[in-house]
């Protein structure tokens, strides 16, 4: 049996076909969604969590937004 035949096998074996339709795989996308959110707070790789460097990158951001306008507001007054 071919794998795409499998794979609809299985999926026919989900119940709520008639009332549902394609939304009765709406509960196992909301847990996939759920677990891979715990899993990005949660799962040190390495020493940093997911958010650990998503904070990093921002402040990083932020930093080099502030120089940038400080260039800026330097030059403007170096102008005058």
């Amino acid at each position: 049996m071919s794998p795409s035949k499998t794979i609809r096998r299985v999926l026919q074996l989900v119940p709520g076909k008639k009332r549902f339709g394609v939304y009765r795989f709406l509960p196992f996308f909301f847990l996939l969604g759920g677990a891979m959110e715990w899993f990005m707070i949660n799962v040190r790789l390495g020493k940093e969590t997911f958010y650990d460097v998503y904070r990093r990158k921002q402040s990083e951001r932020q930093y080099q937004q502030r120089l940038e306008q400080d260039v800026i507001t330097e030059s403007r007054t170096s102008v005058k």
